[in-house]
């Protein structure tokens, strides 16, 4: 039979142990953490990482670049690892476009690049064709205005890749010890994820330039246990613990930003294009070449060759036909109908007398005043 004051000895233990490993782990009580309580996890603004605040502070390009977007997608194929069943949930985030677009807007404060988003291009389409067709129907339009739909801007490099690899328990470990019953273990495993991004000319099709980036992904568990007889034939068992993963999320978009970082880089050094600092610009350029090939090696030990595309990161817009004004006759043709003169007009329109409705004052609702051709007044 164990003493009293052994006894309170192991109670101490235990209670410093568990509060010492979970005390790091949460900031809020056992049982507020298990409530359904609203606010008790708020949603929150996603904190800005140390790679993506330097990402904002690249130094400014000497132009900008217009580049599409069209998708980003997972090729690794892979689902979610589960030991008692077949999971249909992807291993990694299906959102690749919409983190690459991100990186790319944060590239030195969105002083970098015109992004184009193009991963929903059917959708804007529609929309576009929607306007079309409406004026058409209800103008009588065959040439639309291009100051009512002006044309899309086409970009000069097209960014293409997608996350290639996952690879899980790349790296396993872990350490314990055990003493007098009492005992504590950790354990660590590492995961990566490998993601691709290239630059493709519009005009050429010609690969710019590629490039490719590893990010590791670290899950650690801690547990501590405690073994005690407190009479000959009663045992006291305590068990505490915690595991912590990283997101898989946050590593693709970390991944991603690296990819940009790394992309403007190996531009700058094809010249696509140029930083306005150009000391600066060669400082960074030198640190990503030793990072690349190691700080061994000089700065021009290896000097690629530029692309056969020549002004790759140069867009010509499309630009409409000067707007010809026409006349009267002309610019309404005789089987519109009257000016505003539709049964659904807001009650005291002038325009609905015509129709039967009340030429009271007009509504203070009502929309701007229109021109002879339809067409709001500015």
């Amino acid at each position: 039979m164990v003493h009293i004051s052994s006894w309170r000895f192991f109670a101490a233990v235990s209670a410093l142990l568990g509060a010492t490993l979970l005390s790091g782990c949460t900031t809020l009580p056992i049982g507020e953490q298990a409530s359904l309580t609203p606010g008790a996890y708020a949603p929150v603004v996603a904190p800005q990482t140390p790679l993506n605040a330097d990402l904002m502070a690249l130094p400014a390009p000497t132009a900008r670049t217009v580049v599409a977007v069209y998708d980003f997608p997972d090729l690794t194929g892979q689902f979610k690892d589960e030991d008692n069943y077949q999971s249909l949930s992807k291993a990694v985030s299906q959102g690749g476009a919409p983190m690459l677009i991100k990186a790319l807007q944060d590239a030195g404060a969105r002083r970098w690049f015109t992004v184009l988003d193009r991963s929903s291009l059917n959708d804007l389409l529609k929309e576009r064709q929607i306007v079309t067709e409406m004026r058409k129907v209800y103008r009588g339009e065959q040439n639309i205005d291009p100051h009512v739909l002006p044309p899309l801007s086409n970009a000069s490099i097209i960014l293409e890749g997608g996350i290639i690899g996952y690879d899980t328990n790349t790296m396993t470990g872990g350490a314990g010890a055990n003493f007098l019953g009492i005992g504590a273990n950790a354990k660590w495993v590492q995961d990566t994820i490998t993601v691709t991004l290239r630059a493709v000319s519009a005009k050429t099709s010609e690969v710019l330039a590629s490039v490719t980036v590893n990010k590791v992904l670290a899950s650690t568990s801690i547990d501590g246990n405690a073994f005690l007889y407190v009479q000959m034939d009663k045992l006291l068992q305590g068990e505490t613990g915690i595991t912590t993963n990283e997101p898989k999320e946050i590593a693709v978009q970390a991944a991603i930003d690296k990819a940009v970082m790394s992309l403007v880089m190996e531009g700058a050094q094809l010249h696509l294009w140029s930083f306005q600092n150009k000391a600066a610009g060669d400082a960074l350029i030198a640190e990503y070449s030793a990072e690349k090939y190691g700080k061994g090696a000089p700065s021009d030990a290896i000097d690629p060759a530029l692309p056969v595309t020549a002004n790759a990161a140069t867009a010509v817009q499309t630009v409409p036909i000067a707007h010809r004004v026409a006349t009267a006759a002309a610019a309404k043709p005789a089987n519109l109908p009257p000016i505003r003169t539709y049964p659904y007009l807001p009650a005291g329109d002038p325009a609905a007398a015509g129709n039967g409705g009340s030429a009271a004052a007009p509504n203070s609702n009502l929309p701007p005043p229109e021109a002879g051709d339809g067409e709001t007044v500015n």
